[in-house]
């Protein structure tokens, strides 16, 4: 008897299916619902998380990469072609100049051509000590090459000054121009990638920064721009006026002071900066109009002595550009020349060497 109470009792707890009508549909379709909802619920508490998770892990990623990249390039002091490259795209500054920022490709592009140029042409063993000695001057040249022509671009927007994509072309098909004739620009451009490591993109930027720095040296330089016209005015009242004289006359000191010299027989293609093609088209004796020299480096008047087909000789006068490089110097008096990596200083490599 006590066996089929118990029976009887669990068979009356069992819930019998009710009929589904129209008032009962609601019902029965909420119950449906909340069976689901227990495998819908943690579905989507997992996927929330994993998007969670997926962000804090990338965001470490980012910051751990950055870390490395940061201490790769200034305290390691790394020079290798995947940091030049990540800097090419990344504006990463190495120093600043009166507030305009140096870039650390820049600086990465002239030390590596350097390091390349003693490694491929002078067949230089950077790990030796001699090239140790070598890497720390071309660091040092590197990184005042980069900080001269920062201050060259704050200058020239200053000024308004700028410099066209047909001056640079120009700069580079006068380059083509050899003693032994006229080479291809595909000839050029492999001798650049050979010697220098340069693309022709990179050869491009040297040329544009070297006719900006050149623009502004002659565009600020007053006292250097008097002299040139006392000079012309000299010249213009007597073409034969004599050169030493001219240059003693015209005075300066230091780096500042006017010279005249002798060129010898030189190519008539030589580099120096327009002087020999300038005299080509002289007549014996004959003075040229003052020539700006497409290194930067000052006036010039050049007077012919001799020609032949293939070589010219001259005499010249010089009034050279300080304005640029002196004021470079007080800002670096003033503190205004901030570097972010380690380089050993032009002095302590005079005293190494």
């Amino acid at each position: 008897m006590k066996k089929l109470s118990f029976k009887k009792r669990a068979e009356a707890k069992k819930v019998i299916p009710t009929r589904i009508t129209n008032e009962t549909v609601a019902e029965h379709r909420e119950r449906i619902l909340a069976g689901g909802r227990r495998f819908k619920y943690p579905m989507q508490y997992a996927r929330h998380r994993l998007v969670f998770n997926t962000i804090i892990v990338t965001i470490a990623a980012l910051v751990l990469i950055a870390v490395i990249g940061w201490w790769q390039l200034y305290p390691a002091r790394s020079t290798s072609t995947f940091l030049y490259r990540v800097t090419r795209v990344l504006p990463l500054p190495v120093a600043s100049v009166d507030g305009e920022a140096v870039r650390y490709s820049d600086y990465l592009m002239y030390f590596n051509s350097s390091a390349h140029y003693l490694q491929q042409s002078e067949q230089v063993n950077l790990g030796s000590e001699d090239g140790k000695r070598q890497v720390d001057y071309i660091k040092r040249k590197s990184m005042d090459n980069v900080v001269s022509d920062a201050y060259a671009v704050k200058l020239a927007r200053e000024l308004n000054i700028s410099v066209s994509n047909d001056r640079v072309d120009k700069v580079i098909d006068d380059d083509r121009s050899t003693v032994n004739g006229r080479i291809s620009q595909e000839t050029y451009d492999a001798s650049s990638l050979s010697i220098l490591g340069w693309s022709p993109d990179e050869y491009r930027q040297d040329a544009k920064s070297k006719l900006i720095r050149q623009d502004v040296s002659y565009a600020i330089d007053k006292v250097a721009k008097e002299k040139e016209e006392k000079a012309a005015a000299a010249i213009k009242a007597d073409a034969n006026v004599d050169f030493d004289k001219l240059a003693t006359d015209l005075d300066g000191k230091g780096d500042a002071k006017v010279t005249a010299g002798v060129s010898g027989f030189v190519p008539r293609t030589n580099r120096d900066g327009g002087l020999s093609v300038a005299a080509a088209k002289l007549e014996k004796g004959q003075v040229s109009s003052v020539i700006k020299t497409t290194t930067g480096d000052g006036y010039y008047f050049v007077r012919l002595l001799d020609k032949n087909d293939t070589q010219v000789s001259y005499t010249f006068i010089r009034v050279p550009l300080t304005a640029f490089s002196e004021q470079l110097a007080q800002l670096k008096k003033d503190n205004k020349v901030h570097e972010y990596i380690s380089i050993p200083s032009a002095d302590s490599l005079k005293v190494n060497q």
